[in-house]
């Protein structure tokens, strides 16, 4: 199977503009209805040929990270080379520059950006989705990578299309404060607050929630001063954290509003990760 030239995918940041939990299920998992969006900017993934497969990083957010087989970029690969029965290599490299355990898949993102881009590497013609499925309940939509519903564990997906969405102002701020999302998911009071609506998915959003939130805020209570931080901004829309934490988002009603946001929080959060960004289409 021949392998194409050096190439390159992103791996978008993931947000949830709403996440109900609606049980915790026998076998542990939680039944979530959430409305998953996607940032134009993320990690990035090259690959260029080699006769082994390896992984190589760099990026503000590449320090303490595994680059051995235990990384999902290469478990990805893994699957799809044998799903797909590929001999070859590939050289790797992965530039980190989403925070790492922050609530917008950075992870899963990595691993479904893996899945796309060897899949042309390596010319590899064969549905993605069941194997996206094997690597994390997140996956699956990043590997989507387009607004879409998802239920069950996050995994049932239903695309939507994005309407007042598409191209809208993003911006992302993470306090780098370590949320882990076990003990939030495990912190979830478990009260059934009612279902994600249908419909246009700025609607749905605003009038969902997060019920991650609350125990996220337990952990780290800086989530809630962030939050009503940026709800206070001009312009903004929606204000809410993503997953499990602790990256909290702002959407924009224009993109003056999102670079004065983003200045204010330079100067407000001066030690906070942030990026100013839009929804992809």
């Amino acid at each position: 199977m021949p392998e194409a030239a050096s190439l390159t995918e992103i791996a978008p940041a993931k947000i949830n503009l709403a996440l109900h939990v609606r049980e915790r299920m026998p076998d542990g998992y939680h039944r979530i209805e959430t409305l998953f969006a996607f940032a134009e900017d993320g990690d990035r993934l090259s690959v260029s040929p080699s006769d082994r497969l390896t992984l190589t990083l760099s990026g503000p957010f590449a320090t303490g990270l595994s680059a051995g087989a235990d990384n999902l970029v290469l478990k990805a690969a893994e699957a799809l080379r044998s799903a797909a029965g590929v001999s070859a290599g590939a050289a790797l490299h992965l530039e980190k520059n989403l925070p790492v355990a922050s609530g917008i898949g950075g992870g899963s993102a990595d691993a479904a950006a893996a899945l796309r881009l060897l899949a042309r590497f390596w010319r590899a013609n064969l549905p993605l989705e069941p194997i996206a499925a094997t690597l994390g309940a997140d996956v699956p939509a990043c590997l989507h990578g387009r607004t879409v519903r998802g239920e069950g564990r996050g995994d049932r997906l239903v695309p939507v299309a994005p309407g007042r969405l598409a191209g809208m102002p993003l911006l992302l701020i993470n306090p780098l404060v370590p949320v882990p999302t076990g003990p939030v998911f495990a912190a979830w009071d478990g009260v059934d607050r009612g279902a994600l609506r249908q419909g246009d998915p700025l609607s749905v959003a605003l009038a969902g929630r997060n019920d991650l939130q609350p125990p996220a805020e337990a952990t780290a209570p800086v989530i809630a001063r962030l939050t009503e931080w940026l709800r206070e901004r001009r312009g903004v829309l929606l204000a809410r954290m993503s997953g499990s934490g602790a990256t909290c988002f702002a959407l924009f009603d224009e993109a003056s509003a999102l670079r004065g946001a983003a200045d204010e929080a330079a100067r407000e959060w001066p030690d906070f990760w942030t990026l100013a960004t839009r929804v992809g289409v």
